[in-house]
């Protein structure tokens, strides 16, 4: 062949080879409408007039996945439910549902997320009079940081309740972590006492002495990450298990108490956390991280309350593979776990971490390295963001691994992410649902193989 043949042939390959990529898309896009459409189908069972209408308003995903496990609940006590987006629904699919279930997340200041910008214009101000038929519960999802805490949520169910529409219970507010709250939704969409559902409380105060400071990321572009050990100072070590967390509650300081992920196990006898430094804009530090990084010296102590997080321990989830993905400090809950399954000889672990650089930013890095070589950690995928010219994040690493991940869900993996919301978690969340599908991620969460610890 001469030169002209050969590029002729090298450009048809090329063309085939990309009419290949896009009929396997294709294909792998219907097969997760499919699945979105027999899930939900799966949800609506049963007499349509007993239906409920389970609708979400989201921003990063949070609110929806709560959707997918609200119709879960409501399925499990025989209350077939129809999952929409709250963008989806207009005034008559309103007036003519006799109940719904609105999970409404705040976005920004305020305002309307995304997943309800279209709703909040065009039906709630729109001239619809009456709803009277209605009988609703919302669920409104914020942050305390924002000065309009729930402030969606809150409209939503004065503008309901103003239409005429007639509140099942109270409206539930929920900050990020907040178990007791989340129970007492649980509890109204499952007909179970609150109490049952509702989270462990957390231990007595017990003192702590620090014993072991060290930086983990000298030189790093982002604030210095210390790993820290507390011994219990009257030698009684008390239980927790891999998930958990422990609060500390600053003297003279009437905000909520700071809570860390523990980063070590009941057996290594000591208390670890991973803390980032947080510096204010003035210089000063804060006050939590602040006391632990710096001013708190080896060998005084600090006041801790263990507080179990049923919501990210293993759980039923102990003999499952589990794919761990988190970023900076969020190392510490998946590093909880990853001791707890080193010590039960349980292998079938897949660690997906993000920082900044490789040379400053590999957490604990000989201890992954360890777990790696000796077969705890099957497969490790590292993404630090800063060292190629292009941004490298871990949901990037999850979208090149999209096969091995469908592999290993099917085989029944279940999925934990510590970190970061805003970005990282997010952009996870978004990922698996372009890998999985939302049906499916939607029946992980729903049967607690898909947990976040995030903040």
């Amino acid at each position: 062949m001469n030169d002209s043949a050969w590029r002729a042939l090298g450009a048809s390959m090329t063309v085939l080879a990309y009419a290949a990529l896009c009929a396997r898309v294709y294909w792998r896009q219907r097969r997760l409408r499919a699945a979105n459409a027999r899930a939900a189908a799966a949800l609506a069972g049963g007499d349509a007039g007993q239906q409920a209408l389970v609708l979400f308003a989201s921003q990063t995903g949070n609110a929806e996945t709560l959707a997918w496990k609200t119709a879960r609940w409501l399925h499990e006590r025989g209350t077939p439910s129809r999952l929409m987006p709250l963008n989806d629904v207009d005034a008559e699919t309103l007036r003519s549902a006799g109940s719904a279930y609105f999970i409404a997340s705040t976005y920004g200041e305020g305002d309307a997320p995304d997943g309800a910008s279209l709703f909040a214009e065009r039906v709630m101000g729109g001239a619809i009079a009456d709803l009277s038929s209605l009988r609703y519960a919302v669920l409104a999802l914020g942050d305390r940081q924002y000065a309009h805490f729930c402030a969606f949520g809150r409209a939503l169910d004065e503008w309901l309740h103003a239409k005429g529409a007639r509140r099942q219970a109270e409206r539930v507010e929920v900050d990020s972590g907040d178990v007791v709250q989340l129970a007492a939704w649980q509890a109204h969409c499952s007909g179970s006492d609150t109490e049952t559902v509702a989270e462990a409380p957390v231990s007595a105060p017990q003192p702590w002495r620090l014993v072991r400071r060290s930086l983990l990321n000298e030189g790093s572009m982002g604030g210095p990450i210390f790993e820290l050990a507390f011994k219990p100072v009257d030698g009684s070590v008390p239980h927790w298990e891999s998930g958990d967390t422990a609060q500390i509650t600053l003297d003279g300081d009437p905000g909520r108490p700071r809570e860390y992920s523990i980063a070590s196990i009941t057996a290594d006898g000591e208390m670890q956390f991973l803390v980032r430094q947080e510096r204010h804009r003035d210089g000063t530090l804060g006050a939590a991280s602040g006391l632990l990084t710096s001013t708190l010296a080896i060998g005084e102590a600090a006041t801790f309350r263990i507080r179990p997080h049923h919501g990210f321990r293993l759980g039923g989830n102990a003999d499952r593979p589990l794919i761990l993905i988190g970023n900076g400090t969020g190392l510490a809950g998946l590093r909880g776990h990853l001791r707890a399954r080193a010590a039960e000889g349980r292998h079938e672990n897949w660690l997906v971490f993000g920082e900044r650089n490789a040379r400053c930013d590999f957490l604990c890095g000989d201890e992954i390295a360890s777990w790696h070589e000796s077969g705890v950690l099957r497969r490790v995928d590292m993404a630090f963001s800063r060292d190629q010219n292009e941004s490298l994040y871990v949901q990037h690493r999850l979208l090149q691994a999209h096969e091995e991940v469908s592999e290993w869900v099917a085989r029944g993996a279940a999925i934990y992410v510590c970190g970061s919301l805003n970005g990282m978690a997010s952009g996870v969340d978004a990922a698996l649902r372009q890998i999985l599908g939302t049906a499916v991620v939607g029946e992980l969460s729903a049967g607690d193989r898909y947990r976040r610890d995030v903040y």
